[in-house]
């Protein structure tokens, strides 16, 4: 009887396990915003925060498990919530800017971020985009929360007691706090920022509202409580209300910001939260996503795929955030963070243009170009403002990363068919960035005396991963390119920059077949291995940035000897043992780590300059492997749980990778009008385009097992090339995928349907 009841239950698995998904009507509900959450700097599994906001909104939401000024905010093994804090934090490694946080506490008064803590489980802890609730076991309150743009609203479940308080915490660095007792109202900024520079001026005003009257009202500097002051100026403002409460009383609190003033933080609160209760709020944040998220509807999948599915697509959906606010006259205005002032237009921050070039700006100029419209006039001003475009934002120039990669942005954007902003204002400015270098080595292009007169950045010229430079500003050139042709740009101002995209070829080995630093002189750096992380490339070594030729992948396979050669290059990637050089870092990074761990030879899936790389069997001919392995990436290193990803999930990159390659094509030349064609992971896949056009992805035959393309047609016809257009899918369309146990490894082998490269280009 016990082993027939195992074998039953193990058949009941079995079936679960396949258990697929048929139409979604709400698919926020397959969201879990905790993926990603169970990381440390050592590791990351995505080094995500659950995030409580609305699409692209000012300003987010999560509970705080570490300390004040801790990069890893809320991390899943923790027992402790310290607050709830407001937050603009793209990655723990950038940290966050205008943070201030809210906790309730009762019993005796606990203010301090270690004194107020309060153990908290999983177990009775709701996570969704538009709405967070947790229990604060030491507190003995429920602490809800749900967003708008640039508001929310609090709910708090007290027990009876008499002393109930909300502790408001405006961090260090320079704080300001005042409690206005009459209106049950708080007010007060912060100005702490960890990358900089900022103007003076900069500081994230805040207002909060009652519907409680406070029967004890201090402020507290520091660790010390203000028994006198209900106003203070100091370096750690913060403030606590108290009153007393019934059993399951719930107390609200309104609060909104702005970067502009605490009278346009008043605004942004009553236009945004009116007159509504918390669960008016909380349904328009629930409907706002599931309309937001329903462009795309994917059927036939698994539980676990569909949520992952899901899950990542809510990840590309918050940066860039907007910096902009609607002022009293209904007009759009922002706070500058290049030169402190009040302007017209639109603004962005929170965004790293070397990972999110690749294929989160390609995923919005697809899916969402109404706000990729919005983001390039902020872009216009962020170059008037600040005299560059920004390549890291937060909010303003950041120095970190490398390459020139806003030309990508721009460019594919005019491509992909943006139109009504002042394009030529942005041509102006990517040709600036391409030929100077900036007031910080991550600003326009360091080392570019040496890069235009030598056609690469030279190793031993003390300039940090100078190979990864050039290669990124070899491709960059190549998207300054291709926008002045669709400019009409006459061929004397354009035709260096495509001279300059060859500038990749300067830098391969033919010995190694690899990419390799370069000397002042013409010699190749040595001693070179190929494994060694950093120095001349960035987080990652020769054997993932040698695919960064992203405009001409055939001419690197021809340097490689030919596209049987190429794939056999490609396949070593896999078929290596993980082994690597830290000696640059004198440490073992968390990047190098999630590659040793990931069971993929050299292939580092968890970091964004290889990502991109499966799909290059296409110009080579077999497109069969990159089908296999693009579902090898998504089955082992994407699930919809805690340690959900493989490394860190960067702004919606690592995410948009996901949605791309579950829909059966991906960006890898952005400003290009193609795709190029991996396999869908569903059976059914519709995209709703903003022009009112449908894309229906058909692979009704799609399972773990069927996973290689044998055919494929295009609105009914036969369809053999290896890359599908932009424009043509802006005309909606039905791709019905044949899919297959067996790979048809004469499809795609044909060169005259690889996809674009600028040296065979006609």
């Amino acid at each position: 009887m016990k082993r027939l009841f195992i074998a039953l239950l193990s058949v009941a698995a079995s079936t679960s396990f396949a258990q697929t998904i048929g139409k979604i009507t709400d698919p926020v509900d397959w969201i879990n915003p905790l993926m990603g959450t169970a990381s440390k700097p050592s590791l990351s599994n995505g080094n995500t925060y659950p995030a409580i906001g609305l699409p692209w909104g000012m300003n987010m939401w999560t509970p705080q498990t570490g300390k004040n000024g801790d990069g890893w905010a809320y991390v899943y093994d923790a027992d402790k919530i310290r607050g709830f804090k407001q937050t603009h934090q793209p990655s723990p490694w950038m940290n966050d800017y205008g943070a201030f946080s809210i906790m309730p506490v009762t019993g005796k008064l606990k203010f301090t971020d270690d004194d107020r803590a309060s153990w908290f489980s999983h177990k009775a802890e709701v996570s969704k985009p538009y709405y967070y609730s947790v229990y604060l076991a030491d507190a003995d309150v429920t602490t809800e929360i749900t967003p708008t743009e640039r508001a929310a609203q609090f709910r708090f479940t007290f027990p009876k007691t008499d002393s109930a308080y909300v502790v408001v915490d405006a961090q260090n660095k320079g704080s300001y706090i005042k409690i206005i007792p009459a209106e049950r109202k708080i007010i007060g900024y912060t100005t702490k920022y960890a990358r900089g520079p900022l103007p003076k001026n900069f500081k994230n005003y805040f207002v909060i509202y009652f519907n409680k009257d406070f029967k004890l009202a201090k402020t507290w500097d520091d660790k010390k409580l203000n028994d006198k002051d209900l106003e203070l100026t100091v370096d750690h403002a913060g403030a606590v209300i108290g009153f007393a409460t019934q059993k399951g009383e719930q107390v609200i609190a309104k609060v909104a910001s702005s970067f502009i003033s605490f009278e346009q933080a008043d605004l942004n609160l009553k236009r945004e939260l009116a007159n509504d209760g918390f669960d008016a709020t909380k349904a328009k944040g629930r409907a706002t996503w599931n309309k937001t998220l329903s462009k795309i509807a994917v059927e036939g999948g698994t539980i676990d795929q569909t949520r992952t599915f899901y899950s990542a697509m809510y990840r590309t959906l918050f940066f860039p955030n907007k910096l902009y606010e609607i002022d009293a006259q209904n007009q759009i205005v922002h706070w500058s963070p290049y030169n402190g002032q009040v302007l017209p237009g639109y603004m962005f921050a929170g965004t790293g243009f070397w990972d999110t070039f690749r294929a989160l700006y390609p995923f919005l100029n697809l899916v969402y170009p109404s706000i990729n419209k919005e983001m390039q006039q902020g872009l216009i001003n962020d170059y008037k403002e600040g005299g560059w475009l920004p390549e890291w934002s937060s909010p303003g120039y950041a120095n970190i990363m490398v390459g020139n990669n806003s030309a990508s942005v721009v460019s594919d954007a005019y491509i992909k068919g943006m139109r009504g902003y002042d394009i030529e204002t942005l041509w102006q400015a990517l040709k600036h960035g391409a030929n100077n270098e900036g007031p910080m080595e991550a600003v326009g292009r360091d080392g570019v005396k040496y890069y235009n007169e030598l056609g690469y950045v030279p190793f031993d010229v003390k300039k940090n991963e100078n190979a990864a430079k050039t290669l990124e500003y070899s491709y960059d050139d190549f998207t300054i390119y291709q926008l002045g042709r669709a400019l009409g740009k006459p061929a004397s101002e354009i035709d260096i920059y495509k001279k300059r995209a060859m500038n990749y070829k300067n830098l391969f080995d033919p010995a190694s077949g690899l990419m390799r630093g370069k000397n002042q002189d013409g010699t190749f750096q040595s001693p070179f291995s190929p494994f060694k992380w950093g120095g001349a490339f960035t987080e990652g070594n020769s054997w993932h940035y040698t695919w960064s030729v992203f405009q001409d992948v055939d001419g690197l396979a021809k340097l490689m000897g030919g596209h049987s050669k190429f794939v056999t290059k490609l396949d070593s990637v896999f078929s290596m043992p993980p082994v690597f050089d830290e000696s640059a870092y004198g440490g073992v990074i968390h990047e190098i780590r999630e590659m040793q761990i990931a069971n993929m030879g050299q292939y580092a899936h968890g970091n964004q300059p290889i990502q991109h790389m499966i799909y290059l069997y296409n110009y080579g001919g077999a497109p069969y492997k990159t089908q296999y392995w693009v579902r090898e990436t998504m089955n082992r290193m994407y699930k919809p749980t805690p340690d959900g990803y493989c490394g860190d999930e960067d702004n919606g990159q690592t995410s948009a990778w996901y949605v791309f390659s579950a829909m059966g094509f991906y960006p890898v030349t952005p400003a290009v009008d193609q795709y190029v064609l991996g396999a869908p992971l569903f059976k059914k896949i519709t995209v709703t385009l903003e022009n009112g056009k449908t894309v229906v992805i058909n692979a009704p035959a799609n399972s773990d097992n069927n996973r290689y393309v044998q055919s494929l047609q295009m609105n009914g016809k036969p369809y053999s090339k290896n890359w599908i257009s932009h424009s043509g899918l802006q005309k909606g369309g039905v791709l019905n995928f044949n899919m297959s146990a067996t790979p048809n490894k004469t499809r795609g082998s044909n060169p005259a349907d690889f996809p674009y490269s600028l040296s065979t280009e006609k």
